[in-house]
């Protein structure tokens, strides 16, 4: 993940869980984001509508197969913008594995940062990849939900559904 160039190209998808928005930069993917999602002000005035970009369809295409259940992990260049802590707050979390959990004191270890489990928890809270760098797999050091920039509903049924738990239907609260 790199500092991404400004040039913004964008779709919208329905997903099972609400439309996401999909916005890529001349460097790969730069976010996917819920309809409301926190940290997200929404598309902005200079981005382009470019319901025919490969990246973007690919990005679909690979959603599609993970709600489905054939994709486990996703195979796309990413560039989101963020500081060089949240970048490398977001690379550990892509190292999580589906099905699989983590605290925020564990990221905080594993990059070296002890004590630092409030850090992650904002720079995860600000993560433009939703569901592609997984944020929705880390927890509590109790094992808690606590914070997801999608709602805890998707985060639930998020968690629910790569433990193979039913998660049908699936409907937000209001």
């Amino acid at each position: 993940m790199n500092q991404p160039s400004s040039h913004i190209a964008y779709t919208n998808w329905a997903s099972p869980l609400g439309n996401l928005v999909i916005a890529r930069n001349a460097d790969g993917l730069a976010g996917v984001w819920f309809d409301g999602q926190a940290h997200f002000s929404g598309i902005e005035t200079s981005w382009l509508q470019a319901e025919d970009d490969p990246l973007l369809l690919n990005t679909i295409t690979q959603l599609s197969e993970w709600f489905g259940g054939t994709r486990r992990a996703f195979e796309l260049p990413l560039a989101p913008a963020g500081t060089a802590f949240q970048q490398s707050v977001w690379r550990e979390i892509a190292r999580v594995g589906f099905g699989e959990t983590r605290s925020y004191g564990e990221v905080a270890n594993a990059l070296g940062k002890a004590g630092a489990s409030r850090a992650v928890g904002a720079a995860t809270g600000r993560n433009p990849l939703t569901i592609i760098v997984p944020c929705h797999r880390l927890m509590g050091a109790s094992g808690a939900l606590t914070g997801y920039a999608g709602g805890l509903a998707r985060k639930q049924f998020l968690l629910a559904f790569e433990s193979g738990r039913d998660t049908r239907p699936f409907a937000l609260e209001s």
